[in-house]
């Protein structure tokens, strides 16, 4: 089996390093625009093989997609962050170009592969793939919700004092500051949290997943690299190995939630083909009110790149 990841930065690099870790495929390849980028990098990561233990053989290119032929899954980091003076609309038409020549020249080479979209803005940039691909839905989809839950359980694990294996969440909406945590749907070793945490307190942690990029971002200069790429790695080897995991996925809605043609955080089985089903919880009426509110926020960014086209 062939795992791909596009974009050679520190999120590519480091899905790339878990993939190969937990020996997800006999061959990983890693893809860069940059000369001889990719190449580096995944010689630096093979040479970690004897040392951590795994078989998994990580090559690198440049910008060679013929390397990726027949991948199983796609992963797709590429992408510029937002500059000072770039505006929205700037970043979006730049890395829509980016994602759609990915797509396109990847799908030449793996007509069969499931595509995972990383790069940001992530709902539009899904959307954009989902474009260019012309695939089922269910076979691309964006990584978003597994990054802000492990945020939303981290943070609630340091207040708790308690492990973080313990704590289980549901996170819907766009990803950014109009997601929406559902406390009700979170629980630590079974318990739910409103059991274990004041409101206040509950709260304050909510608001910190909501910007939790942005606070990355502020401490570093620079956006997260660790945690969204073990996040992305985490979805591959639910497809792999088919696990048939409960995981929110920025997916195509059509219909679920009163929600149509919109890509959107959602809960879903993930599994061998993708996404194997999308789950429909029943939200109370403020619950509901805050995913329709994020799902207009999406849909707003999603026109302007239709726009564009």
């Amino acid at each position: 089996m062939k795992i791909t990841v596009v974009g050679a930065g520190n999120v590519g690099a480091t899905c790339a390093d878990v993939i190969a870790r937990r020996e997800l495929a006999n061959e990983v390849v890693l893809l860069d625009i940059r000369e001889n980028f990719a190449e580096g990098k995944a010689l630096d990561l093979w040479q970690t093989a004897p040392i951590e233990l795994f078989d998994s053989r990580i090559k690198g290119s440049t910008n060679d997609y013929s390397k990726t032929a027949g991948s199983s899954v796609v992963v797709i980091t590429s992408g510029l962050p937002r500059k000072p003076g770039m505006s929205r609309d700037d970043l979006i038409s730049t890395n829509a170009g980016i994602v759609r020549s990915v797509t396109t020249q990847i799908l030449e080479y793996s007509p069969n592969a499931i595509i995972i979209v990383v790069s940001n803005p992530l709902d539009v940039m899904t959307y954009c793939a989902y474009k260019a691909a012309g695939l089922p839905a269910h076979r691309v989809f964006g990584m978003a919700g597994v990054l802000d839950t492990a945020r939303y359980r981290a943070f609630l694990a340091e207040a708790l004092d308690c492990s973080p294996k313990d704590i289980q969440a549901v996170l819907m909406g766009g990803h950014g500051d109009t997601m929406v945590p559902l406390p009700r749907y979170t629980t630590v070793g079974g318990i739910p949290v409103t059991e274990l945490i004041d409101a206040d307190q509950l709260d304050a942690i909510i608001e910190r997943t909501k910007k939790g990029g942005g606070e990355i971002v502020q401490l570093l200069g620079t956006s997260a690299w660790y945690a969204p790429g073990a996040a992305a790695a985490q979805m591959v080897e639910a497809i792999v190995r088919d696990q048939k995991r409960i995981f929110p996925v920025c997916a195509w809605l059509d219909g679920e939630y009163g929600l149509k043609d919109v890509y959107m955080g959602v809960p879903v089985k993930l599994g061998r083909n993708g996404i194997e089903k999308i789950i429909t919880l029943d939200l109370n009426a403020e619950e509901l009110k805050g995913v329709h509110a994020s799902a207009a926020a999406v849909r707003e960014v999603m026109e302007v790149l239709d726009g564009m086209n």
